[in-house]
């Protein structure tokens, strides 16, 4: 077995780094930017009409295109939102172009048509989406405040947690099992105001990509998706000031160059101002509520030479709510995230990229409450140091090689304590230093050869190879990824993939509330790694030039190894979390359907989701597999955005889902009068986990927003108005719903708990 393994791992490392050697070739390499701010353009198309042959432009905006050797070359150039460049090449030997594509917002609506790539249908990959930054700054909002996260519920594949948050599910997994990245570091709770907000501020974020299934041999660590965020690097030619005034928060960012087209910088901030709206309506004992939020964004880049280029970027996050009640209910809590990253790009020639990153990352979360006789105490946090480098090796243009390896250190600290108040002494309370640390350490290397063998038949196939370490536990795994592409003809295709995945830090719930009051902890020699295997199975076409995609995808998935706590768990400081766990599985399928209009005046996109998630746990349900609480039959989106002229924009949302699996009693038996106030005279006979659902889920947005180029003088700047509601027709969705029995009739209620009804909102936003 073990000699299998080892020459099946000899064969795949032959083919990732084969290439056929063709005489009489040449390079075109470098890098495609903005011309106005010299950010990178990522997915930018390089084609070369003559012979065919083309390629995209990487998460740095490099890309690299080897064709024959030819008197004279043509070059399209294309990129969504810009005007395409041709350029005629005559060269004989390997040469540095670098691409500057001009905006298209003057341009008229044909010539913007033109620029949409056909990587959906000819590429082998499957289950990405990248998200247009111009669909998050139209699309309707909640309060004013724009926020990727919800758009990302709005694609197929991907559940909306509780009403108005910023939490998703996809493809049947928890929200631990995604992998929110910003700039290469982990954000492990990228909420804000308890997840109504992310905390990503849109002006400072260049690209958003969304990968749930077929995943690059380079993504590892989660089992169901990589959201991958990619902040701006400053604009490098001018100085930009932009923000924005919403109802709950204000936002501003400068960017501009340092040295100009050498280097530059950008400052994003956001804050909000809830508590001191609220502050003048308190009453003088501070009775109520408090809540206040910021983040903070900044990023350098410097051109060091012409092959090397540095990047530094930073993020901090935090949020801080408290609550005094006059019914003895009152609570704090503190949660937050910061991340650095430094980043090195170097080139090898015209062939060959590197990127060497140093990333430091911390989230942490702090709640202490009380109600009546009880208190509860929680801490959890995760700290990380992360080295990684990622090499991309491009031999020509039918073979693309990317390799590289990455280690990470983790120190965890989870603690929870909850207790009756003690009539004598006093409380315990969680200091960080004192809680028990949990260290591990995460390494991995990988390998990937992307195979255009001709226009019919293309294949990414690849493995990644982690190690997971602790004390007490090691594990090695191997984790294979293929996605095959087979082209029927120009602008359709079949495809195919199968990947394995493993994640070694677990999220376990620890209420039914949608709070960040979950405990993050690592595998150990009692918590195995989390385990998927995900089959899936599309069908692409694209219209009309490409500029209306089409897919349907199918999708089976496992997962083995799934945490949660034991049914009645109530922690103390000296808890062995470990002991109060129970493992189960899951398994998810379904179909996912996918159209969207790329440009013209009316843009946006339709989703449908069919599919059924269950969970097994042996020591829940009675071993039975029961529904997972967000398993939803049937999940519509409906996107649209208008361009009514060079002023208006209308834009709207409309939402469909199957209501979310909750666990009804199957009877209540009363009790004696004794206990009575405990349970309202009755107790509750529960037989199975999740055996009802709460109400259909719809609701419809709509905004409106009025943009002006002002000038006074030789002075412009831009402004945008926005004015919009959060469910038009303040349909009363479910929250959750509480159980009691009327007192006149004697019989058992279901009573529904709605949070959130027509919410207006106004926002301004400005450039100059």
């Amino acid at each position: 077995m073990l000699v299998s393994f080892r020459i099946n791992i000899a064969i795949l490392g032959l083919l990732l780094f084969y290439s056929p050697i063709k005489a009489q070739q040449l390079t075109i390499s470098g890098f495609v930017k903005d011309a106005s701010s010299k950010e990178a353009l990522i997915g930018a198309v390089i084609y070369e009409t003559t012979q065919h042959k083309g390629t995209t432009a990487n998460e740095y905006g490099y890309y690299s295109l080897t064709l024959n050797v030819k008197d004279t070359l043509q070059l399209i150039v294309s990129y969504l939102g810009y005007k395409p460049e041709a350029k005629k090449i005559i060269i004989t030997t390997n040469i540095r172009l670098d691409i500057f594509l001009q905006s298209s917002a003057t341009l008229s609506e044909v010539e913007i048509s033109s620029t949409k790539n056909n990587n959906n249908v000819k590429k082998a990959q499957m289950g990405v989406i990248d998200v247009p930054m111009r669909e998050i700054k139209n699309l309707p909002v909640l309060a004013g405040e724009r926020d990727i996260l919800k758009v990302i519920q709005l694609l197929p594949g991907v559940q909306q947690a509780q009403e108005g948050t910023t939490g998703f599910f996809v493809r049947g997994g928890n929200t631990d099992q995604n992998l929110v990245q910003l700039d290469e570091a982990v954000v492990y709770n990228p909420n804000h105001l308890f997840g109504i907000f992310s905390t990503f501020n849109v002006n400072a974020l260049n690209n958003v990509q969304l990968i749930k299934g077929g995943f690059p041999a380079k993504y590892g660590g989660r089992l169901s998706s990589i959201l991958d965020i990619t902040m701006k690097d400053g604009n490098k030619g001018k100085y930009e000031v932009e923000g924005g005034i919403g109802l709950l928060s204000s936002n501003i960012t400068i960017q501009g160059p340092i040295q100009k087209n050498k280097s530059s910088f950008i400052i994003s901030a956001r804050r909000s101002y809830l508590d001191v709206l609220v502050k003048p309506f308190l009453p003088k004992n501070n009775l109520g509520t408090t809540y206040k939020f910021y983040d903070l964004n900044a990023k350098l880049n410097f051109e060091i030479g012409k092959n090397d280029k540095i990047f530094i970027s930073a993020f901090t996050g935090n949020d801080y709510g408290a609550y005094t009640g006059a019914n003895s209910l009152n609570y704090n809590i503190g949660f937050g995230n910061s991340t650095a990253t430094l980043r090195w790009n170097h080139l090898f020639g015209s062939k060959m990229f590197c990127n060497t990153s140093a990333i430091f990352n911390q989230y942490h979360l702090g709640l202490g409450s009380t109600q009546g006789s009880y208190y509860a105490l929680l801490y959890t946090a995760v700290n990380d140091v992360n080295g990684k480098s990622d090499f991309t090796y491009i031999p020509n243009s039918k073979n693309i090689v990317k390799f590289g390896g990455s280690y990470f250190y983790h120190t965890l600290f989870p603690a929870s304590y909850s207790a009756s108040i003690p009539r004598k002494g006093n409380r315990v309370v969680i200091n960080k230093d004192s809680i028990p640390k949990k260290y591990s350490n995460e390494m991995a290397v990988y390998g990937s050869h992307e195979w255009d063998a001709n226009e019919v038949l293309s294949v990414n196939y690849g493995v990644r190879l982690p190690y997971y370490f602790t004390s007490n536990s090691s594990y090695f795994l191997f984790e294979p990824r293929i996605t095959t592409k087979f082209s029927i003809e120009k602008t359709a295709s079949i495809k195919a993939s199968y990947t394995v995945m493993h994640q070694f830090l677990h999220l376990v719930p620890n209420s039914t509330a949608s709070l960040p009051t979950d405990i993050w902890i690592p595998s150990s020699n009692i918590v195995k790694p989390q385990r998927s295997e995900q089959y899936a199975l599309g069908y692409f076409k694209n219209f009309n030039q490409n500029l209306i995609e089409t897919s349907v995808e199918l999708y089976y998935k496992t997962m083995q190894n799934q945490v949660l706590f034991k049914e009645g768990t109530q922690l103390t400081l000296v808890s062995n979390i470990e002991d109060a766990l129970t493992f189960g599985k899951g398994n998810s399928y379904g179909m996912e359907f996918f159209v969207k209009k790329n440009s013209g005046k009316l843009t946006g996109w339709i989703s449908y989701t069919l599919s059924k998630t269950t969970q097994t746990f042996k020591s829940l349900n009675r071993g039975n597999a029961f529904p997972f609480t967000y398993d939803r039959r049937h999940n519509i989106a409906v996107v649209a955005v208008y361009d009514f002229n060079k002023h208006w924009t209308l834009s709207a949302d409309f939402v469909f889902h199957t209501g979310n699996a909750f666990t009804l009693p199957s009877g209540l038996i009363p009790i004696s009068q004794d206990n009575g106030s405990l349970y309202d005279g009755y107790y509750y006979d529960y037989t199975s986990k999740n055996n009802a659902r709460l109400r259909s889920y719809h609701r419809l947005d709509i905004n409106a927003s009025y943009k002006r180029l002002h000038q006074y003088k030789k002075w412009k700047y831009e402004s945008e108005l926005s004015f919009g509601a959060y469910n038009i027709y303040s349909r009363l969705n479910p929250y959750f719903v509480y159980l009691t029995v009327d007192q006149s009739t004697k019989l058992p209620q279901a009573i529904q708990v709605s949070l959130l009804p027509i919410i207006p909102s106004i926002s301004y936003n400005f450039k100059f």
